[in-house]
């Protein structure tokens, strides 16, 4: 887990660092800290920089799967931002399970923003906070899933990007 510091040098995020980075730079025109954890029955959660613009809530977000990246400010509560990540968030091993929402102030004054050193207190701060959990049907994951597979058989090296909620996300 690098500092913004270390992501702009080495020119490359993960998930996290791009969202601690999106957090370094927003806060700087106004917008508090808060990162959305999305998590994951496989452990492999992702997380976002969340934002709320007139009145509605998007995000800011870095991922291998273009289904994973930010959000317009277009849902209305963080409830609805979180399950748009649902449909993309479906593979393999994946299905999301609930969502917590935080503000890096919550830290004090642990230095998020610019530390040299691994940020593994955000890690640990992300596992502590309470996380609402997100109910769907069985029906509708195994039908994504479905779909999932079909799509991984005929174009083995490629990431979906099939999603009808396409026209909401950041480009």
């Amino acid at each position: 887990m690098r500092s913004f510091r270390e992501v702009v040098k080495l020119k490359e995020a993960h998930c996290l660092e791009a969202a601690v980075s999106a957090a370094v730079i927003l806060e700087q025109h106004g917008y508090p800290p808060l990162l959305l954890d999305l998590e994951s029955q496989d452990l492999l959660d992702h997380v976002v920089f969340a934002f709320k613009q007139n009145g509605h809530w998007g995000s800011v977000a870095r991922s291998r799967d273009a289904g994973l990246h930010g959000r317009k400010p277009v849902y209305r509560s963080i409830r609805d931002l979180a399950l748009s990540y649902f449909d993309p968030f479906v593979d393999f091993t994946g299905r999301l399970k609930g969502y917590g929402l935080t503000s890096l102030y919550a830290l004090g004054n642990y230095d998020w923003r610019f530390s040299p050193r691994k940020l593994t207190k955000i890690e640990d701060h992300l596992r502590a906070i309470p996380h609402k959990p997100m109910h769907s049907s069985d029906k509708r994951y195994e039908k994504l899933l479905a779909r999932y597979r079909q799509y991984k058989k005929r174009y083995p090296d490629r990431t979906p990007s099939y999603y009808d909620s396409r026209s909401n996300w950041l480009v």
